[in-house]
């Protein structure tokens, strides 16, 4: 699968979710810090540069990073087509898929531990959008919910 990812910083967090990543056969394109030769920068530049590749259909998902975690969730949504969630935990990253039918994972460099990544990680790729219980008609009727938010009102 390829996953975009992206943060403001690189940091310990931001170096095991790269190698995680990478052992479990997926390939990268990486934006901001994490990638080669680049220094820090603002993170809703990379966060909607990791959104738009989702969105284009250059990357499968993508994977965003910043210190709360919750700027770059705010600005990789400002992209049509994408439905970035935060999350801190495994739970939330499993009704995120289902429920939101998320393509975009923030996580928070501050409360992130490397466990619990990789915790995260397990439960977001096990949980596709098209598994059973997140293709229930109530659950694409709420997403289709919010994809009319995104268009204008006539």
């Amino acid at each position: 699968m390829q996953i975009a990812i992206g943060s403001d910083s690189a940091t310990e967090l931001t170096a095991a979710l790269k190698s995680e990543l990478e052992a479990r056969g997926h390939k990268l394109s990486v934006y901001g810090p994490m990638s080669i030769g680049e220094s820090g920068r603002d993170w809703p530049l990379v966060a909607a540069d990791v959104a738009r590749a989702v969105s284009e259909g250059r990357a499968d998902e993508g994977i965003v990073c910043c210190w709360s975690g919750t700027g770059v969730s705010i600005a990789a949504n400002k992209i049509d087509g994408i439905r970035a969630a935060l999350a801190g935990d495994a739970e939330t990253a499993r009704c995120a898929r289902v429920y939101n039918h998320a393509n975009v994972l923030a996580l928070s460099l501050r409360a992130t531990t490397v466990p619990v990544m990789r915790e995260i990680l397990d439960v977001w790729f096990a949980t596709t959008v098209s598994s059973g219980e997140a293709q229930s008609a109530w659950n694409r009727e709420q997403v289709a919910r919010v994809a009319a938010l995104e268009s204008p009102i006539s």
